[in-house]
């Protein structure tokens, strides 16, 4: 007996070290991500986000004293988080912080709880897929952490989960199906967009179960329903949104587009299609299709359509399209199956080229440009500046403002409806009589503008001439240019003004 508990003592040294591996990875990788959210900065919309909930909390009216493009459902984490912040007296950035790193375990939790009594539970405890999927949610958005598309992959996750279940015509309890119907209502309440995510989750599962009847599934009316009431709530509590700024996204903010050719070719698209070719290649040495990679890959196409109809070509909307395709082939390796296929070089090949499309990713989604030296300039001015920035580029005045304890004297985030429309009619966009019948936006915005400098001087004025002429401009207002009388230059960086009230 003692000879048998020795031999049997590496085995169960083994199987120990396979036990405490996940839990051990998972914690480095979430030591990790914070230590980033440490050293880098605050995402610019994060930042306003933050301001607008500190606004609303102080009473302030969104779409009416706030002037904001996306739904309310867009700031609801950054509100809670601010609420949260003033209750436990935190910075409302750390506060953001932890309350993403707890919606990301309360998802993956979930995620487990739905997938736990499947045949994939096997998969799922594998450390390595784990990992995986923790790095990509808390490490891969770098700088765009907190994005309201980062927020939508975390929330689409258990949707996915049931999703994969009805691909692979796998029981789904009725609690399953609540928590999937309200993961993908969320998620599409967000934006609108992101409907496409979802939409092309059901077809990839009811096509994989040949199954029409997934279609009418119970989450599917779940999620819409809490769609519809998101937007009768939205009409009831904010009209405004229709009235004001609807008309106004329609009209101006839509003009602001880039060329699809030219978000085709952008690196997203890139890592995209590298991670649907190692998919498709793992998936012919396997007897089998894996449903969940190609459910979890569908979910990413949709988020992939949405990227390039928003045509913006941003960073940050494509965070969720590449995440979900690694996530894909992640799933998609751990689907190998080592008792059939003893090879070691499918999983030695795609795990060498997963870690090269992961820095990729981080590299890509870590842009952000760097306002250092105006920061420096204006934090040697005065501590706890107000501060008014009259440029379109909304990097200018964000974080700066929250890093420097400042206040923002403005309605906006950034002065983006003359610059639009401006622009158009320059790249021949828009003519002459479109411009004409786009001036009242423009007028309103000036007369912000001047409400705003008027109720509250600030300290500070910055005036971006690098991307407009926002310096011409100013000059060239009567009432502007009365109300930067005060004010003396003190000097200029990368193009930009730093005025202070003298």
């Amino acid at each position: 007996m003692v000879i048998d508990s020795d031999w049997s003592f590496p085995q169960r040294a083994r199987e120990a070290g396979q036990a405490t591996f996940p839990g051990l990875l998972i914690c480095a990788i979430v030591v990790a991500a914070a230590w980033l959210r440490y050293v880098l900065p605050l995402n610019v919309d994060v930042s306003w986000w933050l301001l607008v909930g500190e606004r609303m909390l102080d009473g302030q009216r969104l779409y009416v004293d706030i002037l904001e493009t996306n739904p309310p459902m867009a700031g609801s984490v950054y509100l809670l988080a601010v609420a949260l912040a003033r209750a436990i007296h935190l910075r409302p950035e750390l506060a953001t912080n932890i309350l993403i790193f707890v919606l990301t375990a309360a998802s993956l939790t979930l995620v487990w709880l739905v997938l736990r009594t499947s045949a994939l539970r096997h998969r799922l405890a594998d450390g390595r897929l784990a990992g995986w999927t923790t790095a990509l949610l808390l490490i891969a958005p770098m700088y765009d952490f907190g994005q309201r598309e980062h927020l939508a992959l975390i929330t689409i996750l258990p949707a996915i989960a049931v999703y994969i279940l009805r691909a692979r015509r796998e029981r789904v309890a009725p609690a399953a199906m609540l928590i999937a119907g309200l993961s993908a209502g969320l998620t599409m309440s967000f934006k609108p967009y992101f409907a496409f995510s979802v939409g092309f989750c059901i077809l990839a599962a009811a096509a994989q179960a040949r199954d029409w009847r997934v279609l009418f599934a119970l989450e599917n009316w779940i999620a819409a329903a809490l769609v519809l009431i998101n937007a009768a709530c939205i009409y009831l509590f904010f009209p405004e949104y229709f009235t004001v700024i609807y008309p106004l996204v329609r009209d101006v903010y839509l003009l602001l587009k880039a060329p699809v050719p030219t978000i085709l070719v952008t690196l997203p698209m890139g890592l995209w299609l590298a991670a649907a070719v190692i998919i498709l290649i793992l998936q012919r040495t396997q007897h089998e299709r894996d449903a969940a990679s190609f459910t979890t890959l569908a979910a990413s196409l949709g988020f992939l359509v949405s990227f390039v109809a928003q045509q913006k070509g941003w960073g940050y909307h494509a965070y969720p399209m590449v995440a979900l395709a690694l996530l894909a082939a992640g799933l998609a390796v751990s689907a190998i199956d080592a008792s059939r296929d003893a090879r070691r070089w499918p999983r030695v090949a795609t795990a060498l080229a997963g870690a090269v499309l992961f820095v990729q990713t981080c590299f890509w989604f870590n842009g952000s440009v760097d306002v250092q030296q105006i920061e420096a300039q204006v934090a040697r001015l005065g501590p706890r500046p107000s501060m008014l920035v009259l440029s379109a580029a909304a990097v200018i005045g964000h974080p700066m403002v929250r890093t420097l304890d400042g206040t923002w004297i403005s309605r906006q985030e950034a002065f983006w409806v003359r610059e639009i429309v401006r622009r158009s009619q320059q790249d021949g966009t828009i003519d002459s009589q479109t411009a004409q019948r786009l001036a009242p936006y423009v007028e309103r915005e000036r007369a912000g503008i001047i409400a705003d400098f008027r109720r509250q001087p600030p300290d500070v004025v910055l005036i971006d001439n690098q991307n407009s002429d926002w310096g011409d401009w100013a000059r060239s207002d009567p009432e502007i240019r009365a109300l930067l009388a005060p004010y003396v230059l003190v000097q200029t960086v990368d193009g930009v003004e730093i005025l202070k009230r003298g």
